[in-house]
């Protein structure tokens, strides 16, 4: 398989009480997977602006390979709001640069040589990205691991876009809030949290599910497989890109042939790491990092 590695969609600035952070689910996930050594590349698209000019540097000074054209439209940004527990809520700006990604040659190359794309339902909101996303995703290889990390935010989703996108994709990332989101959206409430997960596993014909449930562990769903980790207790400074740190160093370590339950307990371990740290996008340890590399 080819390795090249793709985050496909929303690239923002973060206004956290601390101050200003760059994040964006697939730029997240893009960093933390080029952590374990795979060309990662953030796609997205940014504004001829001041937080245009910040976006690049802040991607270089993280050494993040990216994608992003510069367009007539302001670079995106998200007010967060954090509770005592530091989970965050957010106000998301509309009308920004990354709702109108343009499907450049550069873009579609990349997706020609594409081991690994994650993208989720948020960049789908505006038409123009909905469609770049698409064509990306059509014009990956046969054995491009196409990965849907749903990510729900605000009203920014509707039925048919995740449907669409499951139909497209070969492993499903949802957490349990938004589980009961998508039972009572496609009609099924009432059953219990696996068999809602097999259910979908089985109708899109999917690879994996990844179920994430907060304090109250995780779960890898595959044809005849299970795979639980519960998540360790730590100091938690901020939740913000956990979770794309959890698919980041989960891709990574499918990628690089680890077995699903070792690569389910290494993306458990990153994402509480990540808790501890302010941002999105912190260092990963290199004690963590090597559980990859001394299978490479």
């Amino acid at each position: 398989m080819n390795k090249v590695i793709a985050g496909l969609g929303e690239v923002l600035w973060d206004c956290l009480p601390e101050g200003r952070k760059l994040g964006g689910a697939p730029a997240n996930f893009a960093y933390h997977a080029s952590q374990f050594g795979f060309p990662a590349y953030a796609i997205s698209a940014i504004g001829n602006d001041e937080l245009g000019d910040q976006t690049v540097k802040e991607l270089e000074n993280k050494q993040l390979k990216y994608i992003m054209p510069r367009i007539d439209f302001p670079t995106g940004t998200v007010q967060v709001q954090l509770d005592e527990e530091g989970v965050p809520t957010y106000d998301i700006k509309r009308d920004v640069a990354w709702d109108n990604i343009p499907l450049t040659a550069e873009i579609e190359d990349i997706a020609k040589h594409c081991g690994c794309v994650c993208f989720g339902s948020l960049a789908q909101r505006n038409t123009v990205s909905h469609n770049t996303i698409h064509h990306f995703l059509a014009s990956t290889p046969m054995d491009c691991l196409k990965i849907f990390d749903i990510n729900l935010r605000q009203n920014f989703y509707t039925k048919e876009i995740i449907q669409e996108s499951l139909s497209a994709c070969d492993i499903l990332k949802i957490n349990d809030e938004e589980l009961v989101t998508i039972g009572r959206l496609f009609g099924y409430p009432g059953l219990d949290i696996e068999n809602k997960c097999y259910l979908i596993l089985g109708k899109y014909n999917l690879k994996m599910l990844v179920l994430t449930c907060g304090t109250n562990g995780s779960y890898v769903f595959a044809p005849g497989l299970k795979s639980f980790q519960p998540t360790p207790k730590v100091e938690v400074a901020d939740t913000v890109g956990a979770g794309d740190s959890f698919t980041g160093s989960f891709a990574a370590a499918i990628l690089s042939g680890m077995p699903l339950q070792e690569a389910h307990k290494l993306a458990v371990e990153v994402s509480a790491y990540v808790c501890t740290q302010p941002g999105a996008m912190p260092k990963i340890p290199e004690h963590l990092l090597n559980r990859i590399n001394r299978i490479r």
